[in-house]
């Protein structure tokens, strides 16, 4: 019997998902399920830092949760669209065709994911391995229960480094001289209590 392979979406097809949250991980839609409270303080506390930084030295964009990225796919047939919780894009990598009123048709330099009660371990995985695969620079994926932030760095070997507490992220090759600790990444206000 012959292997009949599904049709994949197109950028159409994606743009006309109305209402729903949906990435596209090796051609199959993915819903991306309705996170907390806890969840949006956390890459608000990353957006907020990093925009404030880039914004000050025009070096490029920061975007926040709902941008998709096309991962330099074809329009025609999108096998990966993902959808960081927070994104930068150094300024001489943005696209100079992009309609800035559909997905971007690249790649972020640096992606963040804020790990969700429902996200499956091994499409956290998926979804990092196709940034590297794809030439993002760093991803960064951060677990609010146990308050560490995960760095992957696209070198020569990959390089992944957990950090906890006042340890200072390596984030200089993307943002020179910033300061930037796991404890600011995960600071919540007093009415959030111990909830995460």
């Amino acid at each position: 019997m012959a292997n009949v392979e599904k049709a994949l979406i197109t950028l159409d097809e994606l743009m006309t998902t109305e209402n729903e949250r949906v990435e596209i991980i090796t051609g199959e839609r993915v819903e991306k399920v309705a996170a907390g409270a806890t969840h949006h303080i956390i890459g608000r506390n990353i957006f907020r830092i990093l925009d404030a930084y880039v914004s000050e030295r025009g070096i490029g964009e920061v975007f926040f949760d709902g941008l998709h990225y096309l991962m330099n796919e074809p329009t025609t047939g999108i096998r990966n669209s993902l959808m960081p919780d927070v994104s930068f894009i150094r300024s001489p990598n943005l696209a100079t065709d992009w309609n800035p009123a559909r997905p971007y048709p690249g790649i972020p330099t640096l992606a963040v994911e804020v790990i969700s009660p429902d996200d499956s371990a091994a499409q956290v995985q998926q979804k990092i391995r196709i940034y590297l695969d794809k030439g993002t620079e760093q991803v960064w994926v951060a677990y609010p229960k146990t308050r560490e932030l995960v760095q992957y760095i696209n070198d020569e070997v990959q390089t992944i480094t957990t950090y906890s507490g006042v340890q200072p992220i390596a984030v200089d090759t993307l943002f020179p001289g910033l300061t930037l600790t796991p404890d600011d990444v995960f600071e919540l206000p007093d009415w959030v209590g111990g909830s995460t």
